[in-house]
């Protein structure tokens, strides 16, 4: 009698192509019981998600990023060997050695990854020098941030500004210390590197470009110092190395299988090295002359060994796209295919506008007829576009400059469906438009369902809005109703996450994702969320949960402006102001030359300030009794108002003391959109209450109300809501209009579509809010209640914390804040900036 002896498969190495891997190879596992599959794992946590690494620092919940649950591993009857590293391979006996035990193989595979490079710097290996790679480095940069001020990057390219990022995530100044002349050297050329630079500048990071770190010494104010070989120091309390990668190579080297010159273990198309019962996947390994440090080629490489393995050699990896989407503080960047434009005779046309802060540029075939790469820098919505044209090979228009121009009226729209179905929409888990096709005949009915099953958009995310549009695309040519979801993370309307975290009592967007979500978040999301939190709870939008969830001007309390300073803007209720604290702004405007203007919303704003003078200026103007004027955020922006009964002859109200009134009573009330408010002291309407959210116009017997009126590219007049009521009558009706509003519309939504797309309109509006006809009057106007109980001047709050505070300075050692790196000119007798035609190299 004959018995078949179970055959051992070992996996060195637990991270995302590892984890892939054995992924893979259980989906195609033919004869289960004839293989054993054990798994070591160097650290003593299962495999998590490394691309989304900073969001540790969000919430300091490492379980988040794990990518599977521990019971995946039994389920699977998969041995995972965690905080067991592989010591050796003996290829003669076909075993591997750790500190525990020796086991056998009959196949191996390699996924031990990279490791950091640390460059070899004399006195880098002092405490607080780290590096950033997995979570205990995470943990190690948080206790090191503990009472510590200021800390550097070394390394310029997408990791050492990940790390810059999760720096200013634990609120300390930011550097970067860059050895070449620009940043991102690697996915950027000069022109989109000078721009990337001027942008993550602009949010408060210092960036040292040509910079050659000579030494590391004891610092006499920062715990460390750093030396560079120009002769100019540095000083800072952490250090963070990201400086590149190396291919974690030495358990091959060590066995006597082939790498390359400069590391990597060598594989052929199936992915084996020279020993052919070993295979090597990710970063560890070389294929022809190339490393790949992207997850996307990683899992390519993994679907090629696991398919091999199980018998199909029709499996080959033949290199791997290396385009990437990122935003990095907040900031679009994007790099397609040959970026630098290598390819002899290939011609390059650009695109650059510094007012906006945007850079494109196309690289062509000599004929000009395919994209052979691309760079974005500022604005990612073209990527998708582009990435298609040079995946694909599809033919460029004969105008290829209005892929990249903007507004372009005739710019090619490549949609879903000019997409053929050969289409790479996800290059992590190589998804075509064919398989979402196929996938959707098969029964798939949604978003959650196409991810679920073919797994695209679930790696690096990259691909995630084009995927969105193909499925929308062929669901709606299938006579399928679209999903109304707020995103992939959220199987729910706004409206909905709205109830959710009002019944809930829920407060954080951890909390609310770990309950009702899955993922980590995105940006339509995470700030969505951020507004209902605010809308239910009105805490401070700086506080620790919440500062991670801010779009850039919710986090630095200010509009950022087209040349990258800030705009200050006080609240000034109803536009009224005494003469002394005219003259205060007048000052402050005048220290800090910034350009004045009174807007038509009856206030004043001040333009210019660098991020560093945001704090200096808001320290005098609350201390000159203002507060913050909300210009920043989905929230009350102004009630306007005329003189009113007060002076002027025509007036029947005082439409000062009510507008004054409103203002205090709903500043910083955060919507689902910004909210304009006025009041009239007669029916002449001074005020253009009829324009706004909210008009209120007196009477003879007290007060009209208008709602859902507004400016802008689609203006509407506010219709008439109830008429001769009382103050009373009128904050009751307000109050609740405000949270119905609040409680049912739709992200980004202006209260006249809101009430456009209610069923019923006007009129059930009135039912709702006058008539009580739901039953929830006295509810929205304990909701609002709270919202006004809690109100705090986000600037005081943030002043007063020495944490938020610190987020805005971006320079050491300097007297002053630093304003050299903005253009300005004198105009008028004010400085506003520089105006620069939009620069033209071969060029657009």
């Amino acid at each position: 009698m004959t018995t078949n002896k179970t055959k051992q498969l070992l996996v060195i190495g637990n991270g995302m192509v590892g984890q892939h891997f054995i992924e893979q190879y259980l989906t195609l596992q033919q004869n289960s019981s004839d293989w054993q599959l054990t798994v070591f794992a160097g650290e003593d946590r299962p495999a998590y998600d490394r691309v989304h690494l900073s969001d540790y620092f969000s919430d300091g919940d490492a379980d988040k990023l794990q990518l599977v649950a521990d019971s995946y591993y039994p389920d699977n009857k998969v041995q995972l060997k965690l905080n067991e590293p592989v010591l050796a391979i003996d290829r003669d006996s076909k075993t591997v050695s750790t500190a525990k035990a020796s086991y056998p193989y009959d196949k191996l595979v390699l996924a031990t990854g990279s490791y950091p490079f640390v460059p070899p710097i004399p006195g880098n290996d002092q405490p607080h020098c780290l590096v950033y790679r997995t979570i205990a480095d995470l943990e190690a940069i948080s206790a090191s941030s503990d009472g510590a001020r200021v800390g550097v990057v070394i390394g310029g390219g997408l990791l050492g500004l990940e790390a810059a990022n999760a720096l200013k995530l634990q609120g300390l100044e930011a550097h970067v210390v860059e050895f070449a002349p620009q940043l991102m050297p690697v996915q950027l050329d000069k022109d989109g590197g000078e721009l990337l630079r001027s942008k993550i500048e602009q949010l408060g990071v210092s960036v040292h470009t040509d910079k050659a770190t000579s030494s590391i010494t004891a610092g006499s104010e920062q715990r460390l110092q750093l030396n560079f070989a120009d002769g100019s120091v540095l000083q800072t309390d952490l250090i963070v190395f990201s400086a590149g990668i190396r291919p974690q190579d030495a358990l091959g080297k060590d066995a006597g299988l082939e790498f390359g010159a400069r590391g990597g273990i060598v594989i052929n198309n199936q992915c084996q090295t020279s020993d052919s019962n070993i295979y090597a996947i990710g970063e560890c390994a070389l294929y022809q002359g190339q490393l790949f440090g992207l997850v996307a080629p990683g899992y390519q490489m993994a679907r090629t060994a696991a398919a091999v393995l199980n018998g199909d050699d029709s499996h080959s990896f033949t290199g791997a796209d290396m385009s990437t989407k990122l935003k990095l503080l907040g900031v679009d960047v994007g790099s397609i295919g040959d970026a630098h434009g290598r390819t002899p005779g290939s011609i390059s046309l650009r695109y650059r506008n510094d007012l906006l802060g945007e850079y494109r540029k196309l690289v062509l075939s000599p004929d000009g007829k395919q994209l052979l790469g691309a760079v974005l820098v500022g604005d990612n919505s073209y990527y998708d576009t582009l990435l298609q044209y040079a995946l694909n090979g599809i033919a460029l228009p004969a105008d290829p400059q209005s892929l990249i121009l903007p507004q372009s009226s005739d710019k090619p729209l490549l949609g879903p469906a000019a997409l053929p179905a050969t289409a790479t929409l996800c290059s992590c888990h190589n998804v075509s438009k064919g398989a979402i096709c196929a996938a959707l005949d098969n029964g798939v009915q949604d978003l959650a369902g196409i991810k679920s099953c073919t797994k695209a958009a679930t790696g690096c995310g990259g691909c995630a809005a084009l995927l969105k549009s193909v499925v929308e695309h062929e669901l709606s040519a299938r006579g399928v109703a679209i999903s109304t979801d707020l995103c992939e993370h959220f199987s729910y309307s706004r409206q909905q996450l709205y109830h959710l975290v009002r019944v809930d009592g829920i407060k954080t967007f951890n909390e609310l994702i770990s309950r009702h979500g899955r993922g980590h978040g995105c940006e339509i999301c995470k700030p969505a969320v951020a507004s209902i939190l605010a809308s239910c709870w009105n805490e401070p939008v700086l506080a620790k949960p919440h500062v991670a969830l801010q779009d850039t001007n919710d986090t630095f309390l200010a509009n950022m402006q087209k040349n990258g300073t800030y705009s200050v803007v006080p609240r000034i209720p109803g536009g009224e102001i005494t003469p002394a604290m005219l003259i205060s702004i007048g000052k402050v405007a005048e220290q800090y030359q910034l350009y004045t203007k009174i807007t038509g919303g009856q206030r004043i704003d001040l333009f210019g300030a660098t991020l560093d003078q945001l704090p200096l200026i808001w320290q005098q103007l609350i201390d000159a009794g203002f507060e913050t004027g909300h210009a920043y955020g989905k929230s009350l922006r102004t009630v306007k108002s005329c003189v009113g009964s007060t002076w002027c002859r025509y007036g029947v109200q005082d439409s000062v003391s009510m507008a004054i009134l409103l203002e205090n009573r709903y500043k910083g009330v955060r919507a689902p959109h910004k909210i304009k408010m006025a009041v009239s002291g007669c029916t002449r309407e001074c005020a253009e209450a009829q324009s706004k959210d909210v008009g209120v116009i007196a009477t003879e017997n007290g007060w009209n109300l208008y709602v859902c009126g507004n400016g802008g590219m689609k203006p509407r007049h506010a219709d008439l809501f109830a008429t001769d009521l009382t103050n009373a009558q009128l904050l009751s009706y307000i109050d609740r209009l405000l949270m119905f509003y609040i409680k049912t519309a739709d992200r980004l939504q202006r209260t006249a579509t809101w009430m456009n797309n209610l069923e019923g309109g006007l009129d059930y509006l009135r039912d709702v809010i006058i008539y009580d006809s739901l039953g929830l009057g006295a509810e929205l106007e304990a909701q609002m209640q709270l919202l006004i109980e809690n109100y705090q001047c986000e600037w005081r709050t943030a002043l007063n914390d020495p944490q938020q505070r610190a987020r805005f300075n971006s320079y050491v050692n300097a007297a002053a804040p630093a304003r050299s790196e903005f253009g300005f000119v004198s105009e008028r007798g004010q400085l506003i900036p520089v105006r620069q035609v939009n620069s033209k190299e071969t060029t657009l």
